[in-house]
């Protein structure tokens, strides 16, 4: 059965959709790959003291970890961008998601807040994020990525 994943909700698709259907094996490597793409682009832009980006290339790595593993388990679709609500829908096919939600949730704050000037009152993202949040934010996103890698390798 194929299944479609939203925002905590997996749910059957009819056969013969025209949605986008990359076989489960390409598509759940090519997020992974480009989730090790986008962490990569995160460490640099840390080392280069653009904290605020490092920070939301975090939470992208993380979250295409995590649609990767949505797509190895045969979800033809995913939508949404928030780590909560992807894990909630990984959590149907493997319960331990429950730790992987509670780490990632942490990044969900960077999704607005590290690249829109107006999501924080007063002052735009390049001048409140510092190394303290980058670090924590890759220390995050490493961890996911490295999880969902595991999760993928063990099936």
């Amino acid at each position: 059965m194929k299944v479609t994943c939203c925002y905590a909700t997996c749910l059957p698709t009819e056969r013969g959709s025209t949605a986008h259907n990359m076989s489960a094996l390409d598509s759940s490597t090519s997020w992974l790959a480009q989730a090790d793409a986008d962490l990569e682009a995160a460490r640099a832009s840390a080392d280069q003291d653009r904290h605020a980006l490092a920070c939301f290339l975090c939470h992208e790595s993380a979250v295409k970890a995590v649609k990767g593993y949505l797509y190895k388990q045969g979800a033809e679709m995913v939508w949404g961008e928030h780590l909560s609500d992807l894990c909630e829908d990984a959590m149907a096919f493997d319960p331990s998601f429950d730790f992987v939600k509670s780490v990632a949730a942490l990044l969900d704050k960077h999704l607005l807040a590290a690249r829109n000037p107006d999501a924080i009152g007063g002052a735009i993202p390049d001048d409140i994020y510092d190394s303290t949040d980058s670090f924590h934010a890759l220390e995050i996103a490493e961890e996911v990525v490295e999880s969902v890698r595991q999760k993928l390798q063990d099936k």
